[in-house]
């Protein structure tokens, strides 16, 4: 597939009206089209099916690099699957879009590609961890939106644990950063990790919860008993 007929494929399913509205609510100067995430989906899932990996990680280059709001979120989801092998040229191409990040919807769609890709091999959390000192405040943010698979297991391995509290410290890091953005992943994380792991997130909220936003720590310990 070409990059004209990916995005010919985008523009059909544009709803007549619906792009100025997304602009405004994604705070978006790049190109909106006006499509709905569900047709993003059906459409990137049908691509996945057709597209050798090496095809897709062209594709969503392509994609990347139009600057328009959904065919990045598209690039994203085309990069999204779990079993993506070899997913070595995905993992890199992630990487590269990261200092691009400049809202949460299009950073959102492609941690959830990071995911997979840092799940399939949790040795890149190295890399993920340079994102910390970043003076570029998407990119930390995308540090721990891309690690939340570590809040999530039941019965989390010795490996997963020690995953969990490295980036529960440079969570720990963040809290003296009172950008919105930055307080809201701490909360996310905290929140999500308080399903599975209350007595870590008491123990985080113990340490660092008087320099949290209120909001932050409102959220963070919301869904604890």
């Amino acid at each position: 597939m070409t990059l004209d007929e990916a995005l010919a494929a985008l523009r059909t399913q544009v709803e007549d009206g619906r792009a100025e509205g997304m602009a405004a609510y994604h705070k978006q100067t790049r190109e909106v089209l006006g499509i709905p995430n569900p047709a993003l989906n059906d459409l990137t899932k049908t691509w996945r099916q057709n597209l050798s990996v090496e095809d897709r990680v062209t594709l969503a280059d392509q994609l990347w690099q139009t600057d328009i709001f959904e065919a990045r979120i598209a690039a994203a989801k085309l990069l999204s699957q779990a079993r993506l092998r070899p997913d070595e040229a995905a993992w890199a191409l992630i990487q590269n879009w990261v200092p691009d990040f400049d809202s949460w919807a299009i950073a959102d769609h492609v941690c959830m590609a990071g995911q997979k890709r840092l799940v399939a091999d949790p040795a890149r959390i190295d890399t993920v961890e340079g994102w910390t000192k970043s003076d570029h405040m998407w990119t930390r943010r995308a540090a721990l939106v891309i690690t939340l698979p570590w809040t999530k297991q039941n019965n989390p391995k010795p490996e997963d644990l020690a995953i969990r509290d490295r980036v529960l410290g440079w969570a720990g890091a963040y809290v003296d950063d009172h950008d919105w953005f930055i307080q809201k992943a701490v909360a996310w994380w905290l929140r999500d990790l308080s399903k599975h792991d209350p007595a870590r997130t008491r123990d985080f909220l113990e340490a660092h919860g008087d320099r949290m936003k209120a909001f932050a720590r409102k959220e963070a310990g919301n869904l604890l008993a």
